[in-house]
């Protein structure tokens, strides 16, 4: 998928889930529903949104800040899945499955969200196509990205790996002012995304900033060359 088809979907689930477009939507006693149901939540840096094999109580909205989800291996080793940015929903995947949750969501920075309870979400999806609708199309979205994952880690090199992902999240998590990716990984973090040994990917990172392409502050990264690492990851955006 492309940039521009992520961000319109992006948007579009930002128009249909807020207060005001609920307001033109519902009748008044779901809006009710709604606004008595919504919480806000906030969480602090490493604070955990909820657990692996967790029962869900229902969705959260991140407002502010972002998270990651991910799943611990046979060998304790985690395994991270994916990044939650603002404007993102998750815990829903669980929800409509019935299941229990099947990755951690854990705070990287301080987070605001508004919590949906498990009943006001599902009534909601039931009295609201619209936003039936964007939901069906998050789901395409993220089922798709599983499949990419797939394909990324199975037929790509390490260095490839690398340069995709750091494309990736500097397209997903956005730059700050001064152009580095706003969100600070460690070694062993990136490590874990790109499938790799973390002096591996120490190296690796070593070797971009070496080459130019990449500019390291610490655990921030900045890209210098857009062109050059999407040669380098075979890389589409």
């Amino acid at each position: 998928m492309s940039q521009e088809q992520q961000i319109a979907i992006e948007e579009r689930f930002a128009r249909v889930f807020n207060d005001k477009s609920f307001k033109e939507r519902l009748s008044s006693a779901d809006f009710e529903k709604y606004i008595n149901g919504k919480k806000k939540l906030s969480f602090q840096k490493h604070d955990t949104i909820f657990e692996d094999g967790e029962t869900p109580k229902g969705v959260y909205v991140l407002e502010k800040g972002a998270a990651k989800l991910s799943k611990s291996g046979a060998f304790g080793k985690d395994q991270i899945l994916r990044f939650i940015k603002e404007g993102d929903i998750i815990g829903y995947r669980s929800l409509l499955c019935g299941e229990n949750f099947q990755a951690k969501a854990e705070a990287m920075t301080d987070i605001e969200a508004t919590f949906l309870p498990a009943d006001v979400f599902m009534y909601l999806l039931e009295v609201d196509p619209q936003l039936s609708f964007v939901m069906l199309q998050k789901i395409s979205y993220e089922l798709g990205e599983s499949s990419n994952t797939i394909t990324f880690l199975a037929q790509k090199t390490v260095r490839e790996r690398l340069a995709e992902i750091l494309l990736l999240l500097e397209q997903k998590l956005g730059v700050d002012p001064e152009g580095f990716i706003k969100i600070s990984l460690t070694r062993e973090e990136i490590a874990n995304i790109i499938g790799t040994a973390t002096e591996s990917a120490i190296r690796l990172i070593s070797e971009f900033k070496g080459d130019n392409l990449i500019e390291v502050d610490g655990r921030n990264i900045k890209i210098l060359n857009h062109d050059k690492l999407m040669k380098l990851g075979h890389v589409v955006l």
